[in-house]
């Protein structure tokens, strides 16, 4: 066997992907929240990144900043033109007499300095909602209980879920304290008595016998309808009921008005309230009958190169001493430059595709999202000669502010229905109308899915029943068995 070496030339194509195309990528998909906690970790890692403030907002100066650094691949930089609020602010001097306004427009027999008064405290006026647990622990502590029976009541109080049931069994209780079960069983029956009714029980039938005997309801055929008749009292099938039970229906329907007055998750008013706040990346807005665009720049850190490293840079300050120096600022300033390119790019990419759904579904915004049409992202990938990936990118978690409301931006891409006259129509609109139809329905008398599915042949329309069911259970609409009302 012998061995030689040979030299071949061989062409080939390779799609690379440059570290300013992956940053660029990474940005366009990022959320709000996610774009502003992204800046501010590359202000704190790379010293060359200094955040522009209001002191300083001269938009000229970024450019140059930008247009003036020695990077391969400079392109021509569109600054987003940013508005100044007129804040009507003086010059930081009081002017205003508070001392007299007070004294002449304040309450009858009250007189207020400034001077010598202290201001009212907020701070005694905040309060803390107590949670189901704090609660129950206070009604613990003012129970009559021994120091092992509170050391039980604290262990079923610390398994309770957030509607208030049980979620451990007494015997792993009594396993865990290494007490007897039926101590537990006699703790947990007086835990049973607090606030709210019916906390501490093992399922809803046993939640709602309790509320039944804290609220002195000694009717036997309330406790009959709970005990073994849950099944068709979920279903609404009053009938079956009074049937088995032999009962008139109207004393079943009597017995059915007190029951659903009970709370079958007694714990989940205790529950913290969370408010999330949508904040939109784009406005839309009418004047003069013509919609205007404004990218939400509010909150979003403004990057210029450090004026310090620039001038190193260009020469007007000595330069480093070390080539390793030299080689960190370059590096850092790159990544300055991409990252400021990177977000400006993403405005021009979140602008264009915002530009390209007004367009397509303007008849939305003039009318409703009756007029919502059929839309894909091939058709604005077409219209702002981007791809698909990179729309989608776009439109994933953020938000546009319109005159209808805030939407997500992919809310307005949906499949289309064709009606009757040849007309496409979203799918979302179909979901509207089925929505307005059980929305005028007669409570006692429901629409069922195929009368659902007449009406809107009515309206040109034409959908199988299944795919009504679908819809109405995406919207999380109940069938009419269950939305039948009796009384």
């Amino acid at each position: 066997m012998a061995f030689e070496l040979k030299q071949n030339l061989k062409l080939t194509q390779q799609l690379i992907m440059t570290p300013q195309l992956q940053q660029a990528i990474k940005l366009l998909q990022l959320s709000r929240l996610e774009l502003v906690d992204m800046i501010q970790q590359e202000i704190e890692e790379n010293p060359l990144l200094e955040e522009v403030t209001s002191e300083d907002n001269s938009e000229d100066k970024i450019d140059n900043e930008v247009e003036n650094l020695d990077v391969a691949g400079r392109e021509e930089i569109k600054v987003v033109e940013r508005t100044e609020e007129i804040t009507g602010e003086g010059d930081g001097k009081e002017d205003f007499d508070w001392n007299n306004y007070l004294e002449d427009y304040g309450p009858v027999g009250v007189k207020y300095d400034r001077e010598r008064d202290e201001a009212f405290s907020w701070d005694n006026l905040l309060t803390v909602k107590p949670s189901l647990t704090d609660h129950l622990m206070w009604q613990l502590k003012l129970a009559r209980f021994t120091e092992n029976e509170t050391k039980i009541g604290e262990q079923i109080i610390g398994n309770l879920d957030y509607n208030g049931y049980l979620i451990a069994t007494t015997e792993e209780i009594a396993l865990q304290a290494e007490v007897d079960v039926l101590f537990v069983d006699g703790v947990l029956r007086r835990i049973q008595d607090f606030d709210p009714p019916g906390i501490a029980a093992r399922d809803i039938k046993e939640c709602l016998l309790i509320q039944a005997r804290i609220f002195g309801i000694t009717c036997p055929l309330i406790e009959a309808i709970i005990a073994v008749h849950m099944k068709d009292l979920e279903i609404k099938n009053y009938a079956n009921i009074a049937r088995k039970l032999k009962t008139p229906l109207e004393d079943v329907l009597q017995a059915v008005v007190l029951i659903s007055n009970m709370d079958p998750k007694p714990g989940s008013r205790y529950q913290e309230e969370t408010i999330s706040t949508i904040v939109p990346d784009v406005f839309v807005f009418k004047t003069g009958g013509e919609y205007k665009i404004l990218l939400n720049d509010d909150g979003l850190p403004r990057l210029r190169i450090s004026n310090f490293y620039r001038d190193i840079m260009s020469g007007q300050k000595p330069n480093l001493n070390t080539d390793t120096g030299k080689k960190y600022v370059k590096e850092r300033m790159q990544s300055a430059a991409w990252l400021i390119k990177s977000i400006q790019q993403r405005h021009r990419t979140v602008y264009k595709v915002a530009d390209s759904i007004l367009k397509f579904q303007k008849d939305f915004f003039d009318e409703g999202i009756q007029f919502l049409k059929p839309l894909v992202l091939r058709d604005v990938a077409d219209d702002v000669e981007m791809h698909e990936s990179t729309i989608s990118r776009v439109v994933t978690n953020k938000y546009m502010h319109t005159p209808r409301g805030i939407f997500e931006l992919k809310y307005f891409f949906s499949s289309g229905i064709h009606k009757t006259n040849g007309d496409t129509l979203a799918s979302k609109s179909v979901r509207e109308e089925i929505k307005k139809i059980i929305g005028v329905e007669d409570p006692k008398k429901p629409y069922s899915d195929s009368d659902i599915v007449s009406s809107l042949e009515k309206a040109g329309i034409s959908i199988a029943r299944r795919t009504v069911a679908k819809y109405r259970e995406m919207m999380g609409i109940l069938p009419s068995s269950k939305r039948k009302k009796y009384f």
